[in-house]
Formats: structure tokens, C-alpha cells, sequence
């Protein structure tokens, strides 16, 4: 869920929706970020040093460049940026957002790649968005607020070597800053920090359910995104090569007889 970081002190009850058995979970915090993450084995000690990096490379960059934390369009850096400040200007370029419309997938992608290299399946959830690499397939349920379609909807995800990113923007839920009324726009695409940008133009583009294919045409000019889902109230639309599942949240039932959009 793209955000301009806001503290630490959100509700992060989704989480207990999460149990993959396989998988070790640990948490990782540091100032306003606050990750959850599964893996092969414990990683919380590597995970909470590269998240101190990552975070601090990136802080240092907003003290030298303090538009760069503001800016709601796409910036040109410094050349010689940090790579989460590059990921995260290349990510918002694409999608014509704002830089920070992507800091919660980029920092969920750059430590997922690391954490790759020492667990061969990697799971990190950052504030509803998600850096995923499973050699086994996975169901991730769409949470969207007081919409009658929340977490009655989810995404089945099939086993790759690649790591994808599923990432949430919402106008109804948390933190995040969001120039239009969306319960949830989900994108998935091949990078996660390239996922929260793009998640974060659509949502601004609906204002009104009436607006939801308006929502999916801004999904279809963003290059490199798999597809896209967004929920306004009782409407939902879909592009891209997803599929879909009935989910029961509230059960722990996930019907995956998707298809694909």
C-alpha cells in the first residue's frame, strides 16, 4: 500500500489471516516501517540489518533532497542515488506518480531479492504490500475495507522462480495518501516497488464506482504490470492475466476456481 511514511501505530489485523505452515514467520520494525515476513528459516537478524540500510540510504537521501519526499510527480535523481531511491524514481516514472508512491514495495522488493539468496521461498508483507517468491502455489485474499466484496476475493498465485509483487492502495483504509475513493486497487506486476506505484495511479483516477473502468484504462497504458483488480463499494473490475478465487476470510476458505481476466 503506497504510503508516505506515518508511524507505526496502525492495526495490522490482516496479518493473523496469514498462516503458510511451510513457512518460518518472523517481524522486522525499524522507525515507521513494520514487515512481516516468511521464509524457509529465521532471517529476522539479516532482515532487520539490510532493513537498517535500505532505511537509512533512504533517509539520507530525503535530509539532501527533501522534495523528493513530497512530490506527488515523477522526479529525476542524482545519479549517483542509492538503489532504493533509483528503484523507487524509475518505478514512479513509470506509473506518473510521485516517488513515494512506491516506498513500501521497494523496500519489500530489495529486501525480498536479499533475503532470496538465502531462502529459496520469500514472503514479506509492508503495510498490504507484498514481495512474493513460492515454489508452491498461494492464495493472496483482496482486504478492502466495508466493501461486501472484502476478503471474499483473492488472487491464486502459482508457483515461480521469479518473485512477483501484489501491492494495495486504498482511500478507505490506513495511512496512505490517495487522491481518489477506492476500497482497494491491487496491481500485480514483476517488481513490487514498479506494483505500489502503479496501484497508486489507478486508485487516484477513481473517484466514483462509476469511474472503475476509467481505473482499469490508467492499469492498461502502465507498462510491465501483469493486471489489476479494484474495488469500489459492490463494483469491481479487472484486467490483466489474473486469476481469480472465491475466498471466506472469516472461515479461513479459499475456493480457487478462478479464471483468468
Amino acid at each position: 500500500m503506497a504510503s508516505i511514511f506515518h508511524g507505526n501505530n496502525v492495526n495490522r489485523f490482516y496479518r493473523s489471516w496469514v498462516n503458510p505452515a511451510d513457512l518460518f514467520c518472523f517481524n522486522v520494525r525499524l522507525k515507521e516501517s513494520d514487515l512481516c515476513i516468511h521464509a524457509c528459516q529465521d532471517l529476522s537478524l539479516e532482515a532487520q540489518k539490510y532493513l537498517a540500510i535500505l532505511r537509512q540510504d533512504l533517509d539520507d537521501y530525503i535530509h539532501c533532497h527533501p522534495f523528493f519526499a513530497s512530490s506527488f510527480k515523477p522526479l529525476i535523481i542524482s545519479p549517483n542515488a542509492p538503489e532504493i531511491v533509483k528503484l523507487m524514481a524509475s518505478s514512479s516514472q513509470m506509473a506518473g506518480v510521485g516517488p513515494m508512491a512506491s516506498v513500501a514495495g521497494a523496500i519489500a522488493e530489495l529486501l525480498g531479492e536479499k533475503l532470496s539468496a538465502l531462502s529459496t521461498q520469500v514472503i514479506i508483507e509492508n503495510g498490504g504490500d507484498i514481495f512474493l517468491r513460492t515454489s508452491i502455489e498461494r492464495v493472496v485474499a483482496i482486504y478492502a475495507g466495508n466493501s461486501a466484496l472484502s476478503g471474499k476475493v483473492g488472487l491464486r498465485m502459482k508457483p515461480d522462480t521469479k518473485a512477483i509483487g501484489i501491492c494495495t492502495s486504498s482511500a478507505t483504509i490506513g495511512p496512505s495518501i490517495s487522491l481518489g475513493k477506492t476500497d482497494a486497487s491491487v496491481v500485480v506486476a514483476p517488481s513490487a516497488a514498479l506494483a505500489d506505484a502503479a496501484a497508486s495511479a489507478i486508485g487516484n483516477a477513481v473517484m466514483f464506482d462509476s469511474d472503475v473502468e476509467r481505473g482499469l484504462e490508467v492499469a492498461r497504458r502502465i507498462q510491465n504490470i501483469t493486471g489489476a483488480v479494484i474495488i469500489v463499494g459492490d463494483t469491481m473490475g479487472i484486467w490483466g492475466d489474473l486469476e481469480l478465487c472465491q475466498t471466506d476470510i472469516a472461515n479461513n476458505h479459499m475456493d480457487c476456481k478462478g479464471k483468468d481476466y
